[in-house]
């Protein structure tokens, strides 16, 4: 059965386009505009099988929202699937997967599938 996930992208296209894929496939989907936004939702509650996270963003970047989340010890099990359009890089050990923009629908599914089971 299809889990949660947590968009966070501040690129309105690729936010909606995403979570409308993903709640088609019969996910939750809770979404976020930046960082900061994403730790106030999970502060306020929010427990995603998965985060989808953008590393580019203004208030507070993919980067920083991962040094909060270890900081706070929030959700540490959540495995976090990087999406962007940076070059793969070195990444902590809950980063499952980087997927590089543009991305294929198909291609992000896929990835989002197999971590939320594992």
């Amino acid at each position: 059965m299809p889990g949660t996930v947590l968009v966070v992208d501040d690129d309105v296209e690729i936010r909606e386009t995403l979570a409308g894929v993903l709640i088609e496939e019969g996910y939750a989907v809770a979404k976020a505009v930046n960082g900061r936004e994403a730790l106030d939702q999970i502060h306020a509650g929010l427990r995603p099988d998965l985060i989808v996270l953008d590393l580019m963003m203004p208030v507070m970047d993919g980067w920083q929202f991962l040094e909060e989340r270890a900081k706070a010890n929030l959700l540490e099990d959540v495995p976090v699937v990087i999406i962007s359009a940076t070059p793969e890089t070195l990444h902590p050990p809950e980063v499952r997967a980087f997927v590089r923009k543009p991305m294929r629908l198909d291609a992000i599914l896929d990835v989002i599938e197999r971590e939320i089971v594992r």
